[in-house]
């Protein structure tokens, strides 16, 4: 019986390191998983900064080709174009 009492010892001493292994990864997982929030988080924030300063760059590149110079003259045509299209769209709306 000392063996049978041995081996349920030995078992329930197992289980309960399984038991605090699996507790352990499960903090473990909860921590990954807040990091990897904050990190989708901080993507989130960089990705529309950086289409805000895509913006940016477009715009003083076609003030800069306003002021005279000849760099992005092209562009800036077709912007101008575009921009009177839109307002002439605009007004054809408007008059129906």
């Amino acid at each position: 019986m000392s063996v049978l009492a041995e081996i349920i010892d030995t078992l329930e001493y197992k289980v309960e390191k399984l038991f605090e292994k699996s507790k352990g990864l499960e903090k473990n997982n909860q921590e990954l998983r807040l990091e990897l929030a904050k990190a989708a988080q901080i993507i989130q924030k960089q990705s529309e900064e950086m289409e805000a300063l895509k913006k940016q760059y477009e715009t003083l590149k076609i003030a800069n080709s306003l002021l005279g110079s000849d760099n992005n003259k092209r562009e800036t045509k077709l912007k101008i174009n575009s921009l009177i299209r839109e307002i002439d769209y605009c007004i054809a709306q408007l008059s129906d």
